[in-house]
């Protein structure tokens, strides 16, 4: 992010956290409600996660007559949660009235049964209905993203006719729309026209003549990596959603995308760290809970490492330096790999990588890898025939550096790969696999090399 920007939204988050305190400390109810009602909501979610717990609380009971369910869709996880606790569900539901059915199903899927079924009951049939349909998509699908409202039109109209429609039909369009979508006789769409071009067209003109060269629609069940992958490929503001039978049952809009590529690209940065959430607000014990079983499994990958290191025990009683050196081979090739891993993490997820360039995309990276192992092999070796007046050990260091960088830039490519193909993901598991092969054969390749050419 632009720093003038990151520093400009600090500034903003800091004066209203004054300004909460400060009324807090007035006991001026009145001002902090009229404030409040300033902000955007996403501005006043800003402001519950960085108030402390006991302010959170006060100033929740303060708005919570007329919390907009909308700030709990910008509000992390655990943390949302809280703050449901304590809201009325009944009031919090006649306030959803103005609510997107995608909001509305992201907020009602975060509450416990009983209150999803006290939510429900408050609200329109007709709203309770949609709701409903959305929570039966999967989760991370297009059916929970997408919005009912849209303007579908008939396919045989012209520009004239469809801004008739539009100027008659006020009440029933979106808040917010850009594209048209074109319904033809078997009730499927044959067709989009955005609305700028609809407005800059002359009446006469066939709503066909004026539609796009292809015709972009998402099944309801496409996953939302899927769905922001179209979007971000062809430049797309919006796109109708399709059911089974390919009737058009909502759309999605650009600014849901948004949401979930930063979703997206959240969760593989949690992945690669080996942590499963952001959990900064979760409570202690569940933070210890959700990490340890992942350091658990590197401390079996340590040990692993270990156990080849103790077959070279004696060698390494003979001569010290090996025990000084050998955490250089290994460190060199783990951030080698960790490098090449990253690279082929994020070209899986946009699909820049795929089976028919990964032959040639594996031997670039071993390559690469290779080039990098030959530099650092030339100046590593020097260093340490001249620190350990040996240059037997700077000539078995190098081939360890090499070898060992060489297997560094092969497994960041292969490991993603493979565990893609077995529909596992490369962002969860990569790091872990790949620390352990490159350990292990970083020890291996210089005690073994040492052990035969030097002791």
């Amino acid at each position: 992010m632009n720093k003038d920007i990151e520093s400009k939204k600090n500034q903003n988050l800091n004066s209203s956290l004054v300004a909460i305190n400060k009324f807090f400390e007035e006991n001026n109810n009145e001002d902090l409600l009229h404030f409040v009602k300033e902000l955007h909501n996403a501005d006043i979610a800003d402001l519950i996660q960085n108030l402390d717990e006991s302010k959170r609380v006060q100033l929740i009971n303060n708005i919570k007559d007329d919390f907009d369910p909308e700030i709990l869709t910008y509000l992390n996880e655990s943390l949302k949660e809280e703050v449901i606790e304590y809201l009325d569900i009944k009031k919090l539901a006649s306030n959803a009235s103005d609510l997107d059915v995608d909001d509305a199903v992201d907020v009602v899927e975060d509450l416990e049964e009983s209150e999803q079924a006290k939510f429900l009951e408050n609200v329109s049939a007709k709203e309770r209905k949609l709701i409903q349909e959305g929570l039966n998509y999967p989760e991370d699908s297009a059916g929970r993203l997408m919005q009912r409202n849209f303007v579908s039109i008939s396919d045989t109209w012209n520009v004239g006719d469809a801004i008739d429609y539009l100027r008659k039909e006020t009440s029933k369009l979106p808040d917010d729309f850009y594209d048209i979508y074109l319904i033809n006789t078997n009730n499927t769409i044959s067709g989009i026209v955005p609305l700028g071009r609809l407005m800059s067209s002359n009446r006469n003109i066939d709503l066909k003549n004026i539609k796009n060269k292809e015709t972009r629609i998402i099944k309801v069940l496409t996953d939302q990596e899927e769905v922001a992958y179209q979007f971000n490929k062809y430049a797309m503001v919006s796109a109708p959603v399709v059911d089974e039978n390919n009737f058009i049952i909502g759309s999605i809009t650009v600014d849901d995308v948004v949401d979930v590529i930063e979703e997206e690209r959240e969760e593989d940065i949690l992945k690669l760290g080996g942590v499963g959430q952001a959990d900064i607000y979760d409570a202690v014990f569940d933070t210890t809970k959700l990490r340890f079983s992942w350091l658990l499994v590197n401390l079996l990958t340590a040990i692993a490492a270990s156990i080849v290191i103790g077959f070279f025990q004696a060698s390494i009683e003979k001569v010290v330096a090996l025990a000084v050196l050998m955490p250089i081979v290994a460190s060199m090739g783990g951030n080698a790999g960790t490098q090449t891993l990253t690279v082929a993490v994020r070209a899986l997820a946009t699909k820049e990588l795929t089976p028919s360039n990964a032959i040639r995309i594996i031997a670039k990276e071993t390559f690469v890898g290779g080039i990098n192992g030959i530099i650092f092999a030339i100046l590593v070796g020097l260093i340490s025939s001249y620190w350990f007046s040996s240059p037997q050990l700077g000539i078995v260091i190098a081939l360890a550096m090499i070898l060992n960088l060489l297997v560094a830039g092969l497994a960041g490519t292969l490991i993603p790969i493979t565990l893609n193909k077995l529909k596992i993901d490369p962002a969860l598991a990569s790091g872990v696999i790949l620390t352990t092969i490159t350990d292990v054969f970083g020890f291996l390749s210089f005690l073994g090399l040492a052990s035969i050419f030097i002791i």
